[in-house]
């Protein structure tokens, strides 16, 4: 992508987008590079052996493999030694759970904001540490996780503090470098889901402060599989769980376990070079300009609505919010309004929870069919978002 964004260009990249289909469930999963099919379609026809070879194919996939890894480092401005990737942001942060050392009666600090994946690997570890949980949350109509509401939480007991850095219901940026600023001030280690942030703005945990970071490539233009980042010094704070004779230096030595998959890790630098390579400013900052458009053109019809609902941020400034946006109708269930849409039209919504239940159910007191999302990402086009008002403009006059 070159640093002036593009939308038809854009597209030209993803091959999905042919299809008489407009994605607006890209919160779910993104669409693929053609490049990343292409790299992983090669993989398989010319370099996939077992890794550690020395023959010359060995070589090339050692090499391959190796690439990926500094590339998924270089991404997010961490050490290759300080990242692992695995089948899911879920498992990697189950395996993290089961290797970090506390002590009876530490406390934790968990968001009611969250997809389930930044809480059950917590509250599992919780329950076999016996530490105690205390629930961090922000009510309507704000939404947001700040360090004001958070230092009630805290404690000297309070060791490990987790959140999201975006909302997959609600499309709220909180600001974690604050937050991790306010974690560490506590003494404690601070691990944020990052999966609905990295489609959508440049990552840089080193700038973040954070200890813990994770996200799914899959949601990022690429295959199934997701990266953890563990500063060195927060691994310090973990118990490796190799086998007994594999080294222990890295993070990918520590709790890897053999779940780098081979050709998805070997085509991210594919997908690192279609956001800027080692400089990605200013294509994040054309897709947050593109993103803040589409946003607008949704919300502004939203808005003008007395019986429509939207949960979080009702602003479409790009400072603020995604293009991840959730709402209700009143008096319609949201699973039969989708369904609605499907038969009237080509655009991909999704109703539900989307594994953000707590905060369907607690914070926004939803019913079980939860919330309508549509979900952009920068290769959607203002013209669909209109189309997708018209759509909603019908079904509901």
């Amino acid at each position: 992508m070159t640093d002036s964004f593009n939308i038809t260009t854009a597209r030209e990249n993803f091959p999905a987008l042919k299809q008489d289909q407009v994605y607006l469930d890209n919160a779910g999963g993104s669409q693929v590079l053609q490049s990343v099919i292409t790299s992983i379609t090669d993989y398989f026809s010319n370099n996939n052996v077992q890794l550690g070879a020395s023959y010359k194919i060995g070589q090339i996939s050692n090499t391959k493999y190796n690439d990926g890894y500094k590339a998924a480092a270089q991404y997010i401005n961490a050490n290759p030694g300080e990242i692992v990737l695995g089948s899911s942001t879920t498992q990697l942060f189950v395996n993290l759970a089961q290797t970090l050392k506390f002590s009876e009666g530490d406390e934790i600090v968990l968001s009611k904001m969250e997809h389930e994946t930044n809480v059950k690997a917590w509250h599992h570890m919780a329950e076999r540490l016996k530490l105690i949980i205390k629930w961090w949350e922000s009510p309507k109509p704000e939404l947001k996780l700040t360090p004001e509401n958070l230092k009630p939480l805290l404690s000297p007991k309070t060791k490990f503090v987790a959140c999201t850095h975006v909302s997959n219901i609600i499309g709220t940026i909180h600001d974690v470098a604050s937050i991790a600023k306010t974690v560490h001030e506590a003494g404690a280690l601070f691990c944020v889901d990052g999966v609905s942030y990295a489609p959508h703005r440049q990552v840089d945990v080193k700038a973040f402060g954070v200890d813990f970071y994770a996200f799914s490539w899959y949601k990022v233009y690429g295959p199934h599989i997701s990266v953890l980042y563990a500063s060195t010094e927060a691994q310090k704070h973990m118990r490796p769980m190799p086998h007994y004779f594999n080294p222990t230096t890295t993070l990918e030595d520590k709790i890897g376990f053999a779940g780098s998959n081979y050709e998805a890790t070997q085509c991210i630098p594919r997908i690192v070079e279609y956001l800027g390579g080692t400089n990605p400013k200013p294509v994040f900052e054309a897709i947050s300009e593109h993103e803040g458009k589409l946003s607008k053109i949704l919300l502004d019809f939203l808005n003008s609505r007395d019986d429509i609902t939207v949960h979080g941020n009702t602003s479409a400034d790009s400072n603020e919010r995604v293009p991840t946006i959730s709402f209700t109708i009143e008096g319609r269930n949201s699973k039969e309004f989708v369904q609605e849409v499907d038969k009237v039209s080509n655009i991909g919504l999704r109703w539900g929870h989307f594994y953000s239940k707590r905060l369907c159910d607690e914070v926004l007191g939803l019913g079980p069919e939860a919330v309508i999302r549509a979900s952009a990402v920068h290769y959607n086009t203002e013209e669909e978002m209109r189309a997708l008002v018209e759509v909603l403009k019908k079904l509901l006059s």
